[in-house]
């Protein structure tokens, strides 16, 4: 058996980035940026107001102080003349500040009579004018590769960009293995039960900018087993499930190499899931998990999203850790890395977690439950209520 970070340093070296494309800012949410992004013009592009009110001269700026109103900017409409001694410009919010105004005072900060207006007592010191350029100038860049939020698009869309080139969706396949499954909505036999870990996965990959491709249940023989790898032909990531380790009926390794995959490893020394393979298969990196639902999503969440990410030209890393105070105490660990599920929860303004009595494989209910896995390291002592831990949010 070999570790999780010697697992997902192979993993990564299968990982080759999938190519490019380029889509229209709409669709790029979500997807990572390939090459980087420079800003066509300056933003704002001309000193802007901050506020409602009065566009006026710092001399001006006295309290008593009487002014002649002698025009209006807008957004949209700025004053075209200037602003002169014992002179004010109403202006709005995100207006052009007129030649000459070097502050704006605010509307409920003076009295208007007419055309004229008069300075309150009490007047503050901002200008409240945003400066041209003070967001971003035109030749700034967004570097890449960098998955897009939704506020990235909308600073894109302020730097006019239209459309980005972008990281390929990665395709993803997704073979379920063995004659006990049924799929969802099917009266299943006595001896069968619900395929359910595909749905997880697909969720997972597609939520990590993948295209999924949820294959035909394989049933346990070769014949089978070939025919629904011939229906992944073209797949950047074949992920199976379940037949992976060295039963009877576990044939995925048999016969992915009888049709000439490489193997990269087998077997790690975690819980859950520890009968995982990888290697190549032809132009697609195979990933083999576990049949037992939790180990199967829970090796997703460890190694098929940072493959993902890899394969959209994200730099290779581990699945993020947190940390977090223990809520009750936790024995020591065995030899294998073990991923409690977990629920962490804000108490007293820090984050606490509490590992579920059950951490059977084969709960689904309780990794519903779970919004977090509990890392504990190989061989690690005995920790006590309070002690910091790392975590995986899930």
């Amino acid at each position: 058996m070999i570790s999780v970070d010697e697992a997902l340093g192979r993993l990564f070296a299968l990982c080759r980035p999938v190519g490019t494309e380029t889509v229209p800012l709409r669709r790029a949410a979500g997807r990572v940026l390939a090459e980087p992004v420079v800003a066509r013009l300056t933003q704002p592009p001309f000193a802007a107001s901050a506020m409602d009110g009065y566009a006026i001269r710092d001399a001006d700026h006295k309290p008593g102080a009487c002014l002649e109103v002698i025009g209006e900017a807008a957004a949209g409409k700025g004053f075209s003349g200037v602003t002169g001694p014992g002179e004010a410009v109403r202006i709005f919010t995100g207006a052009p500040v007129p030649e000459g105004a070097e502050r704006v005072i605010l509307q409920e900060d003076v009295t208007r009579a007419g055309d004229a207006i008069t300075l309150g007592d009490r007047l503050e010191e901002g200008a409240h004018i945003r400066a041209a350029g003070q967001d971003f100038s035109a030749g700034d860049r967004i570097e890449a590769p960098r998955r897009l939020s939704p506020t990235d698009l909308a600073l894109l869309a302020a730097m006019n960009i239209a459309e980005v080139t972008v990281a390929r969706r990665p395709v993803v396949a997704l073979i379920a293995t063995g004659n006990e499954l049924v799929m969802p909505g099917e009266a299943p036999g006595p001896d069968q039960i619900i395929a359910s870990n595909s749905f997880a996965l697909g969720a997972l990959a597609e939520a990590a900018g993948a295209e999924v491709r949820m294959l035909p249940i394989a049933r346990d023989d070769a014949e089978s087993l070939r025919f629904t790898f011939g229906l992944a032909e073209g797949a950047d990531l074949i992920v199976t499930i379940g037949g992976a380790s060295v039963g009877d009926h576990d044939l995925v390794g048999p016969v992915t190499e009888a049709m000439g995959m490489e193997r990269s490893f087998y077997k790690i020394a975690m819980r859950p899931g520890k009968p995982l393979m990888a290697g190549r298969l032809g132009r697609s990196v195979l990933l083999g998990l576990p049949g037992n639902p939790v180990s199967s999503v829970v090796c997703g969440h460890i190694f098929m999203l940072p493959m993902l990410n890899a394969l959209q030209g994200l730099p290779p890393a581990p699945a993020p850790l947190r940390r977090a105070r223990l809520s009750q105490p936790v024995a020591a660990n065995g030899m294998r890395a073990h991923y409690m599920r977990a629920q962490v929860e804000i108490i007293g303004g820090e984050s606490r977690i509490r590992p579920f009595d059950r951490q059977d494989s084969a709960l689904l209910s309780v990794l519903a439950e779970a919004n977090a896995l509990l890392l504990r390291p190989v061989g690690d002592a005995a920790r006590a209520e309070g002690t910091e831990v790392d975590y995986i949010p899930l």
